[in-house]
């Protein structure tokens, strides 16, 4: 701030002095003006010649003392010099009747501020040519006279500008110096929002965003804490049981009882690579994850007719009808297909896993107003009214004895509709069974997969 003042400050130095100056050359030529018509009023044209009428006391009046010295000079054109106390330069230019001239010269290395007037004596040839001169002492006297008057308290309203700016900047500052202090002087691991009280308005929008990023970065870090404690949580028991089956395997001496261990043993690898599968694909589908597959234009219609299809053989050898119930020649949604698919093979899967033989399941896709619909409708059992929103819980299963889920199928294909701006429900079907229904917008919402 002090670098704009300064600028200021010169500024306004070089416009005083030249108003200064200005005003001075007003009052000394307004002077000379005066006095060069008083002197020419003293020549006076009488019977055809010029009479000076200009006593001696008149002139001592006019040159007022040795620091203002008067000079002039009266003289006709032609003819020479009829009055005057010293011969002055010619002023520039031609003569002009009447016209005041004012121009800067040198007589015997002094300078001085000269007036010319020219007055016409009946021939246009005929001049009475009058100058007026005095130094320029008077007049640096007065620029100095008034640049002081107005410089001075000038120059102290700058300073106490400037001191009141500096100390209106140092206490506009002090929030954002401690607000620095506080950022600072945080552990890492202290994500707790910042305080908003005492700061002013200015820096209150500054705060709310950090704390925005702040509560975003602590979501994203309770929900690696989350993810990790229950990887471990559920990897134990799974890995516990495989290193124990390999236990009784290598303790086996028939043939016989060597493959049935064995058979135990890839069971439950075959349940580890799952969980594990599920995991990951947990962890991918959660907000702000970055995920490989970029968001695109995704054909619903197409990636579900194709999905249908390639589950049909699991469907058939769990006893199973699946069909696909679908009019829409095509579905185009922005999103991440991975995830996409991966929300599809869930509820499929888990309508295979958990209704009985001989049932059917039917996949449908439709419009409705600005969203695209999908059901998964079953005629399997259902579940109850209380069940309903557990079953978004990650690793809550509905048959606690069944040991072929994990539990994340539900909280994944949740975690992936609410990711692409989304939301599934679950839906008795008539006169039995369960339909999940996702629905999904056209256009994807901002800050989408």
């Amino acid at each position: 701030m002090l670098i704009p003042q300064i600028v200021l400050w010169l500024a306004g130095a070089v416009l005083y002095y030249n108003v200064a100056t200005h005003y001075a050359n007003a009052i000394t030529d307004n002077s000379l003006l005066q006095t060069g018509r008083a002197i020419a009023r003293q020549v006076k044209p009488v019977d055809g010649e010029l009479v000076v009428d200009f006593p001696r006391a008149a002139q001592l009046l006019l040159e007022e003392g040795p620091d203002d010295k008067l000079f002039y000079t009266v003289s006709t054109i032609p003819g020479g010099i009829i009055l005057g106390n010293r011969h002055l330069p010619a002023p520039p230019g031609k003569p002009v009747a009447d016209q005041a001239v004012f121009y800067n010269t040198a007589l015997d290395k002094e300078p001085l501020r000269v007036l010319s007037i020219f007055y016409p004596l009946g021939s246009s040839d005929h001049w009475l040519h009058v100058q007026v001169g005095k130094n320029l002492q008077k007049r640096s006297q007065i620029s100095r006279e008034i640049l002081l008057a107005t410089g001075i308290p000038m120059g102290l309203l700058i300073v106490v500008m400037s001191v009141l700016v500096w100390l209106g900047i140092r206490r506009g500052l002090r929030p954002l110096e401690k607000l620095q202090r506080n950022v600072e002087h945080r552990a890492p691991q202290d994500l707790a929002p910042l305080e908003t009280l005492e700061l002013p308005v200015e820096l209150q929008s500054l705060t709310h965003a950090l704390n925005q990023l702040l509560s975003t970065t602590n979501e994203s870090v309770s929900r690696q804490r989350r993810f990790i404690a229950d990887a471990a949580h559920q990897l134990r028991t799974p890995l516990a049981g495989l290193k124990s089956q390999t236990e009784l395997a290598m303790r086996e001496t028939t043939p016989e009882g060597l493959r049935a261990r064995l058979n135990l043993v890839h069971t439950s690898a075959t349940r580890s690579i799952h969980l594990v599968n599920q995991l990951l694909t947990l962890a991918r589908s959660e907000p702000g994850a970055q995920t490989s597959a970029p968001g695109m234009r995704v054909d619903l219609a197409k990636l579900i007719r194709d999905l249908t299809a390639e589950s049909v053989p699991r469907a058939l050898a769990a006893g199973m009808d699946l069909g696909c119930d679908s009019t829409l020649p095509a579905a185009s949604i922005e999103g991440n297909p991975a995830l996409l698919r991966e929300l599809f093979v869930n509820l499929v899967e888990n309508a295979i896993k958990y209704i009985p033989r001989g049932s059917s399941i039917t996949v449908r896709l439709f419009e409705q107003g600005a969203d695209y619909v999908i059901e998964v409708e079953d005629d399997g059992n259902g579940i109850s009214d209380e069940q309903k929103p557990l079953v978004f819980e990650r690793f809550y299963r509905v048959n606690q004895n069944d040991g072929n889920g994990c539990g994340l199928g539900m909280a994944i294909v949740k975690e992936i509709a609410e990711r692409h701006g989304g939301r599934i429900e679950l839906i008795d079907a008539q006169p039995h069974g369960l339909i999940a229904r996702v629905t999904l917008p056209k256009q994807r919402p901002a800050g989408g997969a």
